[in-house]
């Protein structure tokens, strides 16, 4: 037996209405949908505000006379504003919470053509949420008036799941824009993929702060620029991408540089400044070593990423400024908090999404196709195609794996290494004695990065004489060499890496740094005071 066709729908005030023989010569669409040869609808669920009884009452018995099979429902609306969102929803939802769907013997069509943008919209969203299990129905008008045509309608069924292209589109979106945020790069570490896939996710769904942490050259500047335009693209963002340098700032001209000044607030200020907050409105404003603002600049800060205003220095009228701020930091602000140096209550606004960037040295394998798309950008530059020759990509590759390779400098070494290598390449071809050059270059460049070799750690002043001398010899020589290490070291994750590096390829989990710092913790040091 064939399922019963119920069209749920709003009564349409304007296309709807009509009096007298005339009427039958426009289109309705409610009772269109009675006119249709092909098509029987056995019940119409029409919803009407009360003070348009009289036209419902009408259409019902309009759709009798021409169709007497179907049943018309008067279903009065008592939604006193129909442009009101929250109220027209709330009174649909309430309908469809205890109307008796019965899909296993009903179709349910939801005529979306009639009543308000609102109503239509809440209608929408009642049938993609399943709260109402049917399809969306559209009707058009014919392309020209003749008296009984019913013009088209079209069915749309929200069950994406059934539009596999869609969910491809979709899919593939996502897949480029990870893609974009890491320039093209195929990278293999599952953690820095995981971070910066949760990235993307932010960055075209939040506004609030980002807060992103991590060693020199780590890549925070180019990710920060990488999101602005990936907003961009998704026209998310109408201002420019505004970076400033706060290690660069200060004295009196840091909060000038920022937040601009009046003319005349201070000596050398001959005219007017807007500052960078402002020169970032609609936009993202990126500062870089967050760190390094004074207090001062520091309220300031807080009170525009809040309230979106601010007075300039020597200004008696607050400006505003729209902004998304992403900070970057080399500093554990966590340690700047506790020291005094931070703001607690400015930390807490800006700490919502952060994330910690991992230096070159903690993805190994990740540095083949960084070494790739590098050599592709010089090559670029120097107008030549450039590559290795198979035994000199093989020795450059284990020492930049290896723990010789600092990479204290990150990506910043690493470009700038790749560059020397592909501009002496003659003919385009790197070979092994200039690898072997380059990186007697890098470990003598990284010399500096070490202590001297006779510095010694006193462990006993750093446990304690009673706790050194408790422990075995075994022990004892254990505790000197790791702390000999960590003392040579630029930072945990370094240190764990060099510490643990054998044993990287056989474990399931890699944390050298999280696995350092409980041995640590063992013998009551941590890495801060270790460090001195």
């Amino acid at each position: 037996m064939p399922k019963r066709k119920v069209m749920i729908g709003f009564l349409g005030s304007q296309l709807d209405s009509g009096q007298g023989a005339g009427r039958w010569e426009k289109w309705r669409p409610t009772v269109s949908m009675a006119q249709h040869e092909d098509l029987l609808v056995d019940r119409i669920e029409l919803l009407h505000a009360p003070v348009h009884v009289g036209l419902a009452q009408q259409i019902s018995r309009d759709i009798a006379a021409v169709s007497p099979h179907t049943e018309v429902r008067l279903i009065p609306n008592p939604t006193r504003d129909p442009w009101d969102f929250g109220e027209v929803y709330g009174t649909l939802y309430d309908w469809a919470r205890t109307y008796p769907f019965d899909p296993d013997a009903e179709d349910y069509w939801v005529h979306i053509t009639t009543g308000t943008h609102v109503g239509q919209i809440c209608l929408f969203l009642l049938v993609e949420s399943r709260f109402i299990p049917g399809v969306l129905l559209q009707t058009s008008p014919p392309r020209k008036q003749v008296r009984g045509d019913a013009g088209s309608y079209a069915l749309i069924d929200l069950d994406l799941s059934r539009y596999d292209d869609l969910a491809r589109r979709f899919e593939q979106a996502q897949a480029d824009a990870l893609s974009f945020l890491k320039s093209g790069i195929a990278t293999r570490n599952a953690a820095f993929n995981a971070l910066v896939e949760e990235i993307e996710r932010v960055a075209v769904r939040s506004r609030a702060p980002v807060l992103l942490t991590g060693p020199t050259g780590a890549g925070k500047s180019h990710l920060a620029r990488r999101m602005y335009e990936l907003k961009k693209a998704r026209h998310q963002v109408s201002g420019e991408f505004v970076e400033v340098n706060c290690a660069t700032l200060r004295g009196d001209g840091a909060a000038s540089t920022l937040f601009g000044h009046k003319k005349g607030s201070f000596t050398g200020a001959a005219a007017d400044r807007a500052g960078l907050l402002r020169a970032a409105d609609g936009g993202v404003l990126f500062l870089d070593e967050i760190g390094e603002l004074g207090a001062d600049e520091q309220a300031m800060l807080l009170k525009a990423v809040e309230e979106k205003k601010f007075f300039p220095v020597g200004a008696d009228r607050e400006v505003a400024s729209d902004f998304q701020l992403v900070a970057g930091t080399n500093r554990d602000l966590r340690l700047e908090v506790a020291a005094g140096r931070f703001r607690e209550d400015l930390f807490a606004r800006i700490n919502l999404w952060a994330y910690t960037l991992p230096g070159l040295a903690e993805r190994p394998e990740d540095l083949a196709p960084n070494i790739d798309h590098l050599l592709q950008r010089a090559g670029a530059e120097l107008q030549q195609a450039v590559r290795f020759n198979a035994e000199a990509r093989a020795r450059y590759l284990a020492f930049a794996q290896s723990p010789e390779a600092h990479w204290s400098g990150n990506f910043r070494d690493l470009s700038a290494s790749v560059t020397r290598l592909a501009t002496l390449a003659d003919s385009g071809r790197i070979t092994l004695p200039l690898v072997e050059a380059e990186i007697r270059r890098l470990l003598w460049m990284w010399q500096r990065d070490e202590p001297p070799a006779a510095a010694t750690v006193d462990m006993a002043a750093l446990i304690g004489p009673e706790r050194w001398d408790a422990l075995d010899l075994f022990d004892q020589l254990q505790l000197q060499a790791v702390a000999a290490v960590c003392r040579q070291s630029t930072s945990l994750s370094d240190a764990g890496r060099r510490l643990f590096h054998r044993s990287r390829d056989k474990r399931q989990v890699v944390n050298d740094a999280d696995r350092l710092r409980k041995y640590l913790l063992k013998h009551g040091l941590a890495w801060e005071t270790l460090r001195g």
